[in-house]
């Protein structure tokens, strides 16, 4: 028996069945209205369509000396558009390098060099436009030795936490959203 999550056929085909019902009527009415049982399927009607899992099913395929590119890809054999990056790096890791390779200049760059993927798009711009201001705040108050070291700490905190949401969203290809920034890095990224 395969107890894959996913599997091709349902389970029902490799299940031994139940003896057939008789003609006796059952004291309970709701065995006699079932809407299916494995035994409905002697007589002729079709086993429910089994569950499909929501994503793309994807298998790792290795980069060899002779081999093209390696990667995620789907059953087929074809790409999966959604997943797929123009740099050749996961899309949960590249997402996290556009909030920890040195923002908003490493945002910026990965913004030049991605072109597949929206959702790492998205995070680039956000991440530009949030630490472009986050650095201008830095240059308002570098008078103050404290103030900087409290704002500097808080940026690493926010640079760890975007990076951890972008990490957790890239399965689901959900987007969080800074309040005002991440508007705004929807907005340009829906008119590219």
């Amino acid at each position: 028996m395969d107890f894959a999550p996913y599997q091709s056929s349902p389970p029902e085909h490799s299940r031994p069945f139940s003896p057939p019902r008789s003609n006796v009527t059952s004291p309970r009415a709701s065995l006699d209205r079932r809407p299916y049982s494995p035994s409905q399927q002697h007589r002729g009607f079709a086993s429910p369509p089994p569950l499909q899992h929501p994503q793309p099913q994807r298998s790792w395929q290795s980069t060899l000396p002779g081999a093209a590119s390696g990667g995620y890809a789907s059953e087929g054999g074809t790409y999966v558009s959604e997943f797929d990056t123009s740099l050749g790096i996961r899309l949960d890791y590249e997402a996290c390098l556009a909030y920890l390779a040195l923002p908003p200049l490493g945002a910026i760059i990965l913004l030049i060099l991605e072109r597949k993927s929206d959702f790492v798009r998205f995070h680039a711009w956000q991440s530009s436009l949030l630490f472009t201001v986050i650095f201008i705040i830095h240059l308002i108050f570098s008078w103050s030795t404290f103030l900087s070291w409290v704002i500097f700490l808080a940026d690493l905190g926010l640079m760890g936490w975007l990076a951890l949401r972008a990490y957790r969203d890239a399965d689901t290809l959900d987007r969080f959203e800074v309040p005002i920034f991440g508007q705004i890095a929807s907005r340009i990224l829906d008119d590219e």
